[in-house]
């Protein structure tokens, strides 16, 4: 799938940013994943908030190098917009020259054997930074889940593909240590498979394709609203009248009750 044009528009120069992204640090013990980057300027927020510099790092992940000329074929968009954006991310440090080429035939590679990026609200000390980090969010949820609704609507795999893909929509109750738990879990038993095939291709066993895999964990705040206020609202009848009282005379009227269907 490609991202939205944007070959037409003429590149605006990029400000640069007041601090680039850290260098990448230790693995997390209990994934074996990269510790996140954690991102606080605003202004690399919105370097990252585009739909094809987010294409140019997606494929980074199952690419060594690029050339622009390369990108342009997968994402869809002019050589000249791949060359602008790369040389966008390399000024804040995603991806670097590998060496050999010239000009659009010149080979990037990413800075990065992965990246693993979160924003949180404790890191978004101001308004701008909030607005940017949700700006992030809007781009990268839109295209995974147009990607997604694409894929299982054409189903366009083969039969032996057919018995494996698959989604699951669960809601259980959880505190959030609980939450914390299951998805170092799941994050453990998805970096068995794909850290190491993701930087080795000689590890990839015949047969296997990218997957795209997603976990997504979030509290249903209106469900629990919705939970509070029936809570309460039971809460408030206890001692109070029952569901057959009417006020006076504590019967119910024949005419409150359902009209019989001629």
């Amino acid at each position: 799938m490609t991202s939205e044009p944007t070959s037409q528009l003429e590149p605006q120069p990029e400000p640069q940013p007041e601090a680039e992204p850290q260098p990448e640090t230790d693995a997390e013990p209990e994934t074996g994943l990269p510790e996140p980057l954690r991102i606080t300027d605003p202004t690399v927020m919105r370097a990252l908030a585009h739909p094809v510099r987010m294409g140019l790092i997606e494929l980074f992940g199952v690419h060594a190098t690029l050339t622009a000329t390369q990108a342009s074929d997968a994402l869809g968009e002019s050589p000249a917009n791949c060359a602008f954006h790369l040389r966008t991310l390399a000024k804040y440090g995603f991806v670097e020259e590998a060496g050999g080429g010239r000009g659009r035939e010149r080979p990037w590679r990413a800075t990065r054997k992965s990246l693993h990026i979160t924003f949180r609200s404790a890191d978004q000390e101001s308004e701008q930074a909030r607005v940017a980090a949700g700006a992030f969010e809007q781009v990268w949820s839109d295209r995974f889940f147009a990607r997604m609704r694409d894929a299982f609507v054409t189903r366009g795999w083969s039969p032996e593909w057919e018995e494996a893909v698959g989604s699951t929509q669960v809601l259980s109750f959880l505190t959030p240590d609980e939450l914390r738990g299951m998805r170092a879990e799941i994050n453990a038993i998805i970096s068995r498979h794909a850290i190491e095939r993701q930087a080795d291709p000689s590890k990839r066993p015949p047969g296997a394709v990218p997957v795209e895999m997603v976990h997504v964990a979030f509290p249903r705040l209106d469900l629990a609203a919705s939970l509070a206020a029936a809570a309460a609202a039971v809460a408030g009848d206890v001692g109070g009248d029952t569901a057959e009282d009417t006020g006076e005379g504590g019967k119910l009227d024949e005419a409150d009750g359902p009209e019989e269907l001629v």
